[in-house]
């Protein structure tokens, strides 16, 4: 870690794809093509677990949502697509899953609303701060290992939670595991949005 001229301590960004408001839109682009198409599976998502009831189907889906998320970052940077709408469209889409999964799960006595409340102040809590961030020329919060490590546990954790429901030790095994990355989820979730919030407040204090 460095420091600055001034004495301070900049925040550490491991990755900030995070353009200005400068950027170009591209909106037709391969990857935002991904992120759209990952949004078709949110309704087949709920449909599957609040519907059908059909663990197994659903746990495709989740999974399939979480490569599909490395896919389009990898293929803006690739081929050179990075976009406003695409820095715009990924998070949100990741939220969108999020949100779903909770309310999924939720209904269907798989978690408890606690967690549905802790995950969820955690996005209105970054809410508030947003006119900050626009303040600093910025569209978007910055991408961090933390942030994305965080939503890569909670990717991973609701399908495993889904599948707990399963008879017998397999059942039982995959619940601990989903728990541990839910819970590690969440703490890194909310741990990069104390991070985004210190930052969005320091750049709206230095302007």
């Amino acid at each position: 870690m460095t420091t600055s001229d001034s004495g301070h301590t900049p925040e550490i960004r491991e990755q900030d794809h995070a353009p200005g408001s400068s950027g170009p839109w591209n909106v037709w682009t391969v990857p935002n093509l991904v992120s759209f198409l990952r949004l078709l599976g949110i309704p087949l998502f709920l449909w599957l677990v609040l519907v059908e009831e059909a663990d197994v189907a659903a746990f495709v889906v989740l999974v399939l949502a979480g490569a599909s998320d490395w896919i389009d970052g990898y293929l803006a940077r690739r081929l050179d697509q990075r976009s406003r709408f695409g820095v715009l469209l990924d998070p949100a889409v990741d939220r969108l899953y999020i949100l779903a999964t909770l309310v999924g799960l939720a209904l269907r006595d798989v978690i408890g609303w606690w967690l549905v409340v802790i995950l969820l102040s955690r996005d209105l809590f970054l809410l508030v701060l947003m006119p900050m961030l626009r303040g600093s020329g910025r569209i978007a919060l910055p991408v961090t290992y933390v942030g994305k490590t965080g939503t890569f546990a909670l990717f991973w954790g609701f399908p495993v939670l889904l599948l707990g429901s399963l008879p017998g030790v397999l059942g039982t095994t995959l619940s601990v595991c989903g728990w541990a990355f839910a819970l590690w989820g969440t703490f890194l979730y909310w741990w990069a949005g104390i991070r985004y919030a210190r930052e969005m407040i320091t750049s709206g204090r230095s302007r």
